[in-house]
């Protein structure tokens, strides 16, 4: 019994670590790695970085090319397409149930974040720890949304979908320079969610997502 938990917590750390080192830019898009690399980055035995392998070919992150090894997801315009459609899919739905479902308190919460970040912003040179700070407080608030549902499949596939959509933001657009411009529309969707009008938050949502889109399909 011990043994199965004990494979299962190794496999979770391992895949923990596999995405964090893939969001630190440790690894690259594109790049080729061999299960020995990927035991040197994670610190973790051979057999636990065998057992996701599977795993993180099915989401897509890794593709295994014979002869050639292992090679770190592509950030290409079909994957940008489908990563942000899947995106607007899951938040539209989220964002609806979240203005009617989210407490006032939370409201408030996400409102005074957002406030505040925007007058740091607008106070302020921008440095790589306060934008590194503006892009937690942007990731936190989707995550907000989508964890309300309570829906732990939703909650996984979203999870995927966010880690594609984060190593996109760091190929084609970082938050850099933009903290100002995010922080406001995000206070649109904030002022959408006080209203309690589910079709003016997701009109709102739609409207930041897109503009995502459009941003990381430009370049």
């Amino acid at each position: 019994m011990g043994n199965g938990n004990e494979l299962t917590n190794l496999r979770e750390k391992a895949y923990a670590s596999f995405t964090r080192h893939l969001l630190a830019r440790d690894l690259l898009p594109g790049q080729f790695v061999s299960q020995r690399e990927l035991v040197a980055f994670t610190g973790l035995p051979l057999g636990a970085i065998r057992e996701i392998v599977p795993r993180l070919e099915a989401e897509g992150l890794l593709t295994t090319i014979p002869q050639r090894g292992m090679q770190i997801a592509h950030i290409d315009i079909s994957l940008i397409r489908e990563a942000f459609q899947f995106r607007l899919f899951m938040e539209r739905e989220a964002v609806a149930l979240f203005t009617t479902s989210a407490s006032d308190a939370e409201l408030a919460r996400l409102r005074r974040e957002h406030e505040d970040m925007l007058a740091q912003a607008l106070a302020e040179t921008p440095t790589p720890e306060m934008e590194a700070k503006a892009q937690t407080v942007d990731w936190a608030m989707h995550d907000t949304f989508i964890n309300a549902l309570g829906n732990e499949i939703i909650a996984k596939a979203y999870l995927v979908n966010s880690v594609k959509i984060r190593l996109i933001h760091q190929e084609r657009f970082r938050i850099d320079g933009r903290v100002v411009p995010v922080m406001r529309e995000h206070l649109a969707v904030i002022e959408a969610l006080e209203s309690r009008d589910p079709r003016k938050a997701v009109e709102a949502i739609s409207a930041h997502i897109d503009n995502a889109r459009r941003l990381a399909l430009q370049i």
